[in-house]
């Protein structure tokens, strides 16, 4: 799915807004992720699952800066997924995680033209994740 440049703009100032927060930001979108997809718990079994738990704050903050990382290389967003993978994000599981994302992350900023940049580039993850998995 391609951004125009005002989508591109938008989700790079978003995530401008996102980086300060990371971790609590990534902890919350990991708990809601493992609230809503319970089968995705037995990957992390190492992991402290409560909310606002360190593991989840250290992971959430890792995978967050990695999704942002990503934005920021829209133009080779294939190149810059590697952290998204190394650290476990799943293409079977991006759906639910995105879902999860996009309702922690409405949090920051619920203007449309946000939101549909932010739709617009985890669809791109999710495709983009699961070419490179079938290569």
């Amino acid at each position: 799915m391609n951004m125009s440049a005002g989508e591109k703009t938008a989700l790079l100032s978003m995530w401008d807004k996102i980086s300060p927060q990371a971790d609590d930001l990534g902890a919350k979108v990991l708990n809601r992720f493992y609230l809503e997809s319970p089968q995705a718990k037995p990957y992390f079994v190492r992991f402290k699952l409560t909310p606002g738990s360190a593991d989840l704050k250290t992971h959430g903050g890792k995978i967050m800066n990695a999704f942002g990382s990503a934005a920021h290389h829209l133009d080779d967003l294939a190149g810059n997924l590697s952290p998204l993978m190394d650290l476990g994000v799943d293409p079977g599981n991006i759906g639910p995680l995105s879902h999860s994302m996009k309702k922690v992350l409405a949090s920051v900023d619920s203007t449309s033209k946000y939101l549909l940049s932010l739709d617009k580039f985890l669809e791109r993850v999710a495709i983009t994740l699961v070419k490179r998995i079938r290569q």
